[in-house]
């Protein structure tokens, strides 16, 4: 099946797989050849897809999927990355930021935690995945 990655900066990724599992709202999904039209949002999470018996991974801020009746699979996407373009020093120190003015907000129902809660569950993410697949 198809496969195209887009973000607002650039097309991370336009080629054929065998499959691709995603994080949506509604948890997670790995979409096949033949998998019926569907559109979700995406949280941010690891992608994994596969081609010919080889497996890879990107980290995704969030966005939405589109499966379109051809069978091809679309995603748009806020922020894409390949565990190696990762700077795990830089996305620490994001983590660390949004979690301490978290802590400094009084209300959860504030508008700025709901949007630090996002950057930091991005933040997360990233760590995740950028360790996860380090070459050491």
């Amino acid at each position: 099946m198809r496969l195209e990655i887009i973000t607002p900066e650039r097309i991370v990724l336009s080629d054929k797989i065998d499959r691709i599992t995603l994080m949506t709202e509604n948890g997670e999904i790995s979409i096949l050849p033949h998998h019926i039209p569907f559109v979700s949002n995406l949280r941010p999470g690891e992608a994994r897809y596969e081609k010919e018996k080889h497996e890879a991974s990107l980290a995704i801020a969030g966005g939405f999927v589109v499966v379109r009746e051809d069978g091809s699979v679309v995603i748009l996407a806020d922020a894409v990355e390949h565990p190696e373009e990762i700077d795990l020093t830089r996305a620490e120190a994001a983590r660390a930021r949004a979690a301490k003015l978290m802590s400094e907000i009084r209300s959860k129902e504030d508008v700025d935690f709901t949007a630090l809660q996002m950057k930091l569950e991005k933040e997360l993410n990233r760590i995740r995945v950028g360790n996860k697949y380090r070459k050491i």
